[in-house]
């Protein structure tokens, strides 16, 4: 795929709702404003406020220090009049924007989708469906590393084997929330070394790979050395720790519950 994903018309969607929000919550707030308006002098080393109660007055009414909360509500006055003229402009630019737009990072992706399977083999799209994509990065074939019979095995809902309880629980639970993964997928790290994370995962809303380790013998000396090393050596290949790394870890008294997979799931992949 050429083109990466956006989120440019949701975020300008949500935007216009944020700001016609604001707008009538402004509009309200002015209808309730005493009529007239400040105008305030700055010099060097004072600040002076004076009360222009109708158009034709040019000098105003000097307020004093005393008239604080008077002060403080026509200068909101004066801040909610400006915010309301530039928020304008903003919503007349977004609202134009969309209605002319009418989403056309849909429209690409249909481009390819919406045909059939035998025309799809004779394009190279720049875009397609999240649907074509997830399927498209579930075909690929790859080796894993071998497990030998004579360990002990888990095997997923999937029909995986995977090597640990933890391991099952993770698989299990990206499966149940349709969240593409790849157990064991080799990797080539800029150090030239291939490494087998133990879950490659599709992150669908951006179509990045995260991958998640689980380190279950963290009170071993030696293997908690080698994970603290491999966490440098994923950082050297621009791959870091809370955005494109999970990290999970357990010891013989502390393990790894259900609760805590769902939520980091839920947390990284569907939010």
């Amino acid at each position: 795929m050429k083109l990466n994903p956006t989120n440019l018309y949701k975020d300008a969607q949500k935007r216009l709702a944020e700001l016609q929000q604001i707008y009538a919550e402004k509009e309200q707030e002015l209808r309730r404003m005493p009529a007239g308006k400040i105008h305030i002098v700055q010099s060097k080393n004072r600040v002076q406020f004076y009360l222009r109660e109708n158009t034709g007055d040019k000098s105003g009414t000097y307020l004093k220090k005393s008239d604080s909360g008077k002060i403080k509500k026509y200068v909101q006055k004066a801040y909610s009049e400006k915010v309301i003229k530039v928020i304008s402009k903003e919503i007349k630019n977004l609202e134009s924007f969309l209605s002319k737009s009418q989403d056309t990072v849909s429209q690409i992706q249909q481009l390819y989708s919406s045909n059939p399977e035998s025309i799809k083999k004779c394009i190279e799209p720049v875009d397609c469906s999240t649907e074509d994509y997830v399927k498209q990065w579930c075909s690929f074939e790859y080796v894993g590393k071998e497990i030998r019979a004579d360990t002990q095995q888990y095997h997923t809902d999937m029909g995986e084997i995977v090597r640990s309880k933890s391991e099952l629980n993770i698989a299990n639970a990206l499966h149940k929330y349709g969240i593409p993964y790849r157990y064991e997928c080799p990797l080539k790290l800029k150090n030239g070394e291939t490494i087998y994370p133990d879950f490659t995962i599709l992150n669908k809303a951006t179509r990045n790979n995260v991958y998640w380790e689980h380190r279950g013998m963290m009170d071993d000396r030696a293997y908690a050395k080698h994970a603290v090393q491999r966490i440098k050596d994923y950082e050297k290949s621009n791959i870091w720790l809370g955005s494109n790394l999970i990290i999970t870890e357990e010891t013989s008294t502390t393990t790894l519950g259900t609760m805590e997979i769902e939520a980091i799931i839920k947390n990284y992949f569907m939010g």
